[in-house]
């Protein structure tokens, strides 16, 4: 058994995420943890809302509540999201916990004693209107790299290039709106990233089992231009992370708070250390190499958008710090998934979000397109009818038909229990063994987190029980041959058990509904097929159960398309 620990990138406490964010890092890594924990591993899985820098206070704004309260509401409505979609974290934290806080004040005290952290006078924006400087997200204009028109002064939505607010052509406040804006001198301290750059370098160089699209962007930003910059750790602005070397104030530094690119990685971390508060566990085992964390595998998943901070910065304040903290072994990285032409949007509202998504149908026709659709190569886009065809096609006609019509026609000539019945005939002997070579490429697909190569071979395996299905008839042969009908029978009914167990890390809520179908928690992974198809005895009860997975008709799909046009409501 070995020890994994998986992290996915933090989504920002502004709202409910909408499905890209999900399939660009949550869904992939609780596909893997579920695998893992199946496969006998021992596995802490984390994640947390990202709740400080200036997206909550924008949004807590408009609703007229505290940033704090507003912050606790979110966390737990995209929390009860979370379990709505089955994602399996051990934890699901919050960066703006004290564990949090203290970590970042300790990691800031220990940068600032090894001389890796600066302090910098530079100009900023200020809003004559609004009283105050405008740091990042609190600034919108138009992107001098693409022209897009709503650009925030931290990193533009539309070509995802990070800038700095003063950076933007015809800036605006993003609290009033005024332009009625100038640059005033403020002080702020820099993480000195170029003094660590040979380091991370090494190290990402080092990590040749990397996808391509995680170190081709790594490698962009240590080596464009003018290679990696130093970047500022702190903000002018209310909600965040006090500034403070350990616990120990910073002298010049009062008001200010740690920048949430800074604080939010370590809550990794500072999750871990409230999973362990809240169960009594240990958390340095898992994240100090002195403490035993070198044996397990540190993995995270994220979109592109997120691998220069995972690949750079947070690395910079990790090996800066001089301690023995865990890197990450691997990083899986996403590319984008587009909503039906155009781009899902957050801040703009725009694509299917993850509330509305479980209000339309169970998570697990989600969960399955999803993945099955991953943006690895490649961007992915969804459309209403791709996603029609795959829910129809995939879980309706052939999962859900496989479990359906075994347990219906058992019922009607076998009763409700596992039928007895002879041996097994050369056309089982070769389904096992096709079993047994898709079954093996499956386990290497998703060891590699291959996700859809994953997706392509669990539907083969379903695929491989209906052809069988086809070819025995077994309605056929109960006419002439009893005992060889049963022995079929008994055959598809333990498929319907093993079909479960493959399935329930990429359709969880299905599987569990397969397994109490066939009243068992056998949940063995298949060393030997011929063994796990026998898991089920003769006489072994079995009820049929509800549709699996209901088909989604064309007035269905044409009301959907309607309802979500690009804007949600």
């Amino acid at each position: 058994m070995a020890r994994h620990l998986i992290t996915s990138a933090l989504p920002y406490i502004n709202g409910i995420k909408h499905l890209g964010n999900l399939v660009g890092s949550q869904l992939p890594a609780d596909l893997y943890a579920r695998y893992l924990r199946a496969r006998g591993h021992e596995v802490m899985f984390i994640c947390a809302t990202d709740e400080h820098g200036t997206p909550a206070e924008l949004a807590a704004a408009k609703t007229g509540e505290t940033v704090a309260d507003y912050c606790a509401r979110m966390h737990g409505e995209q929390a009860a999201l979370a379990r709505g979609f089955g994602l399996s974290f051990d934890h699901f934290g919050r960066s703006s916990s004290l564990r949090n806080r203290t970590l970042t004040q300790h990691f800031a005290g220990r940068l600032a004693e090894r001389g890796y952290i600066r302090e910098v006078s530079e100009k900023q924006v200020y809003s004559k209107a609004d009283g105050r400087f405008l740091p990042d997200r609190y600034i919108e204009g138009t992107c001098p790299n693409c022209g897009y028109d709503r650009a925030r002064g931290d990193q533009c939505e539309n070509c995802t290039k990070l800038l700095d607010p003063t950076d933007l052509i015809n800036p605006r406040s993003a609290i009033s709106g005024s332009t009625d804006l100038e640059v005033r001198e403020t002080k702020h301290l820099y993480l000195r990233q170029s003094a660590l750059k040979d380091q991370i370098a090494q190290w990402i160089d080092s990590k040749t089992d990397w996808p391509i699209l995680t170190t081709s962007i790594a490698r962009k930003w240590l080596n464009d231009g003018d290679g990696l910059q130093d970047r500022g750790i702190t903000r002018d602005v209310d909600w965040g992370v006090p500034v403070k070397r350990g616990d120990q104030d910073w002298p010049g530094m009062e008001g200010k708070v740690f920048y949430v690119w800074f604080d939010a990685p370590i809550e990794y971390i500072g999750a871990t250390a409230e999973w362990a508060d809240a169960n009594g566990g240990d958390w340095e085992g898992w994240w100090r190499t002195d403490k035993g964390a070198d044996d397990a595998t540190y993995t995270q998943f994220m979109g592109k958008d997120n691998v220069p901070f995972h690949t750079l910065s947070f690395p910079a304040t990790i090996i800066g710090s001089g301690e023995p903290w865990k890197l990450v072994d691997y990083i899986k990285s996403f590319n984008y998934l587009t909503y039906d032409g155009g781009q899902f949007s957050t801040s703009q509202g725009r694509g299917v979000f993850m509330d509305h998504a479980l209000e339309i149908l169970p998570a697990d026709y989600w969960r399955w397109w999803l993945l099955s659709h991953a943006p690895e190569s490649g961007d992915s886009e969804f459309t209403w009818e791709n996603f029609q065809q795959s829910v129809n096609k995939d879980l309706a006609d052939v999962l859900g038909n496989f479990v359906s019509r075994i347990t219906k026609f058992c019922r009607s000539k076998f009763g409700e229990a596992v039928p007895e019945g002879g041996g097994y005939g050369p056309e089982e002997q070769q389904l096992i063994a096709a079993l047994d070579a898709r079954i093996r490429a499956y386990e290497g697909f998703m060891a590699a987190m291959e996700v859809r190569k994953s997706a392509a071979e669990l539907r083969a395996i379903w695929v491989l029980g209906n052809e069988y299905l086809q070819a025995a008839a077994p309605w056929s042969s109960f006419k002439t041959d009893p005992q060889r009908a049963a022995m079929q029978v008994r055959l598809g009914l333990n498929l319907i058990r093993l079909y479960a167990v493959l399935s329930a890390p990429f359709i969880p809520f299905a599987a569990d509904a397969m397994l109490a179908a066939m009243q068992t928690e056998n949940r063995d992974w298949p060393g030997d097929v011929a063994e796990a198809l026998a898991a089920l005895p003769a006489g072994h009860a079995f009820t049929v159960p509800e549709v699996l997975f209901a088909k989604i008709t064309d007035d269905q799909r044409a009301d959907w398309e309607d309802r979500f046009k690009g804007v949600r409501t």
